[in-house]
Order: C-alpha cells, then sequence, then structure tokens
C-alpha cells in the first residue's frame, strides 16, 4: 500500500533525488533517475560561485536548476498531501478499496502540505529573483560596453 502521508514527506524532503518517485512507481521510473541531475547541476553551480566568485557565468546559470527542483518537489508534496482518498488509492492503490486508509489525509500529511508551501514557494521566489538579477546585472554590462565603444572615436 501505497501512503498519501509518506508520498508527501518523500517528495518535500527527497524530492530532489526521486525518493518519491521510487517510492511511487519503483525503480523503474525513468523520471526518478533523472532528477538528481539538475538537483546536482545546482549544487555545482553553487560550489562553483563560491570557488570562483560571483562573477562566474555558468555557475549563475546553474543555481537557479536547483531552486527550479525543489520547487517542483514541493508542488509534487502539495498536490499528492491534497488529493482525494478515492483518486489516491485508485492511482496507487488499485487494489485496495476506495476508503482504505492509506490515501487518508492525517495532520502529519497537513504538515507537508504546510511545509511543502513554506519553503517552496520561498525558494520558487528567490530563485525566481536570483535568475532575474543576473539577467538584469548582464544586460547591464553589455549595455556599458555598447556605450563606451560609442564613445570612442572612430580614426580615418
Amino acid at each position: 500500500m501505497k501512503n498519501k502521508t509518506l508520498a508527501a514527506w518523500l517528495a518535500f524532503w527527497g524530492g530532489p533525488l526521486g525518493l518519491h518517485r521510487f517510492y511511487l512507481f519503483g525503480f523503474g521510473d525513468t523520471l526518478a533517475w533523472f532528477l538528481p541531475i539538475p538537483t546536482a547541476l545546482g549544487w555545482y553551480g553553487i560550489e562553483r560561485a563560491l570557488e570562483m566568485g560571483q562573477d562566474d557565468l555558468l555557475s549563475w546559470l546553474l543555481i537557479p536548476l536547483l531552486g527550479f527542483t525543489f520547487a517542483g518537489c514541493a508542488l509534487n508534496a502539495i498536490v499528492y498531501g491534497l488529493m482525494p482518498m478515492e483518486k489516491w488509492n485508485a492511482r496507487f492503490n488499485p487494489q485496495a478499496p476506495s476508503t482504505h486508509s492509506a490515501g487518508s489525509t492525517q495532520w502529519l500529511t497537513i504538515g507537508a502540505v504546510a511545509c511543502a508551501l513554506l519553503v517552496g514557494t520561498s525558494v520558487l521566489m528567490a530563485s525566481i529573483v536570483f535568475s532575474f538579477q543576473r539577467y538584469f546585472e548582464h544586460q547591464i554590462e553589455a549595455a556599458r560596453a555598447i556605450s563606451q565603444g560609442a564613445q570612442t572615436p572612430i580614426k580615418p
């Protein structure tokens, strides 16, 4: 039996590693095997920014991958936690009756949804702000380079 509360907490805590997908769909799930890739690339971006400084372009491209992966997994935790018992059991416990307790919403399920809402929205907004900030800084640098190039006199 696939428990809704456990799936929601796995999506929240172990989602970037694909643990919730392994739990729900088994080890043959392709997406579960690919989820650690953007997570690892995001961590590599953080390490690269710490090592090479804030002007490293590759690190600023990789870091949002980690945030968007965390936010997507938090969204999965919310969807799992708010799924009605009948729909949960029909999808993940088809051999059980539609009112089986594995699909019931408990206080721990609500806790997973609340944590996922809090952390997921914070991480998502931080990733969006981080991405836009770096994009606009890059645009300002490009505009400065263009304006400085236009001010130099052209020699005949």
